[in-house]
């Protein structure tokens, strides 16, 4: 089911993210998740609680004038960057603020590991990228463009229609330099603290530290665009396994396969990560054995066709005193290394909004349309949270949608319309029977990118969500290691 989705998406190196971040935001679900996809349309893209965008009244009235506020922009990645775009191109003064030397945010390769191989020490040193060095991008080129800028018609090194993460960098940084957004970036300044002033003015308090030199800045807005892969949240809900005295780690340490070498490895997750990973790693370990989080029929017990080292099991029933892996199916093994690619927890330490916003269960909120609080709205927004879509371009989306608003060329419904409209959309959820966590999960439909392009007065082409659907068909209906080549036999040039 798709709620093992939650748990196994993470980075993966022949499937990356849609551009917010590797293998994890996009097709861990494919293939088990169309139930979900139906109860997201009921509530969060057909309610019809948002009256549609108020426009500002005919030019000449003076209540028709944008207003231009000083903006705190929190990451330089794709959400930041095309946020700080749409923010400058409607005179707001924009500051974007970001902690390592350069600008891509998980498309930045980082080659360090952390101290706390599975992420649980909070006083370690946080490395905020999940890339390995082989990891390619899960969607096509096509689908990894802005409106006005199309990654389909540049390349800088890696012509691949799913090209590695240094051309996606690349890209980003061109972006970044053809829109002069590089110049709105504070590099190597990690924002600490974003504290509500008054909640009756709505101001901003943003605390960040330079090179260990703290700064207190107040701003008229925020809009946190700091990514959701750097927080892993590893499976400590199997018996015994947080007594098991060997090794752990989890994928967003994982850089290259060599430490596995020759080693009896149990990988637990089935999504999109676990199987890229797998095969990695079976280029040079013993042996590798998959535990699927999801129920059957979703994963069935099976040794690979195609690789003679691994084996698909079914969950883990427990971790025995004597060390071996127990699972539902009654194998046991012994293992070197559990390899956790179970996904990450949602992460905002910084904001304090006096308990307004909260983190509960992978669920930021309560959100608007997965982007604004309502009782903070519009001065407080986030970018790039929903998954399972066109990442891309609902960011881009999401961002001009947040720049007008602040600008008033847009206006927002009243608070109780917005809490109502988040209520409906989170009763439908519980209702079914799916946890919070799945509460930013989008679907394979467009109606989410309808329903922003429509506030905007935006014209979507047709055939980029034509083509997110055909990419999922290929991965259906080819399996995990043919579904480029389907893909490429169609779109390919």
């Amino acid at each position: 089911m798709l709620k093992d989705a939650v748990a196994s998406t993470t980075p993966s190196a022949t499937l990356a993210n849609t551009g917010l971040t590797p293998w994890h935001n996009e097709l861990s679900w494919i293939g088990n998740s169309l139930e979900f996809c139906q109860l997201t349309k009921k509530a969060l893209h057909t309610t019809p609680t948002y009256l549609g965008a108020l426009r500002c009244k005919e030019e000449g009235d003076p209540s028709a004038m944008a207003t231009s506020l000083k903006v705190a922009v929190v990451g330089a990645g794709v959400a930041g960057l095309i946020a700080a775009r749409e923010l400058q191109r409607e005179s707001h003064q924009v500051v974007v603020f970001e902690k390592s030397h350069r600008l891509g945010g998980t498309w930045a390769y980082d080659p360090r590991v952390e101290s706390d191989l599975l992420g649980l020490d909070q006083n370690r040193e946080i490395i905020h990228g999940s890339l390995y060095k082989s990891l390619r991008t899960n969607l096509p080129r096509q689908l990894m463009s802005f409106t006005d800028f199309k990654f389909s018609d540049k390349t800088y090194g890696d012509e691949r229609l799913f090209p590695g993460h240094e051309e996606v960098l690349k890209f980003l940084e061109d972006f970044a330099g053809s829109f002069e957004v590089t110049e709105l970036i504070r590099f190597n300044t990690a924002v600490t603290r974003v504290e509500l002033v008054d909640s009756d003015i709505i101001e901003f308090e943003v605390e960040s530290k330079t090179n260990g030199v703290n700064a207190v800045e107040v701003f008229d807005a925020v809009v946190v665009c700091n990514g959701h892969n750097s927080e892993p949240r590893p499976a400590f809900d199997i018996p015994g396994i947080e007594t098991w005295s060997k090794k752990q780690m989890h994928s967003h340490n994982y850089h290259v396969p060599e430490p596995f070498r020759d080693q009896i490895v149990v990988l637990i997750g089935n999504g999109p990560t676990a199987l890229d990973l797998s095969r990695e790693i079976a280029t040079v370990a013993k042996e590798v054995h998959m535990s699927s989080r999801s129920p059957a029929p979703y994963a069935k017990v099976s040794k690979s066709q195609k690789f003679s080292n691994i084996w698909q099991h079914a969950k883990i029933d427990c971790i025995n005193k004597d060390g071996t892996i127990t699972f539902e199916d009654g194998i046991s093994i012994d293992a070197y290394i559990i390899f956790h690619c179970t996904g990450y927890k949602s992460h905002v330490p910084f904001l304090k909004t006096n308990g307004i916003v909260s983190v509960q269960e992978k669920r930021i909120g309560p959100l608007y349309k997965l982007v604004f609080p309502p009782q903070l709205a519009p001065r407080l927004s986030f970018v790039g949270l929903p998954e399972k879509s066109l990442t891309f371009l609902i960011i881009e989306c999401q961002s001009k949608w947040i720049a007008k608003t602040l600008s008033t060329k847009i206006s927002l419904p009243s608070k109780d319309q917005m809490l109502r409209d988040i209520k409906e959309h989170h009763g439908d959820i519980e209702d079914d029977g799916f946890p919070k966590a799945y509460t930013h999960f989008l679907e394979i439909e467009n109606d989410y990118i309808d329903w922003m392009s429509t506030q905007l007065e935006m014209n979507v082409d047709k055939k980029f969500t034509d083509m997110f659907k055909y990419l999922i068909h290929c991965f259906r209906s080819g399996n995990f290691d043919n579904f480029m080549n389907l893909f490429e036999l169609k779109y390919g040039v």
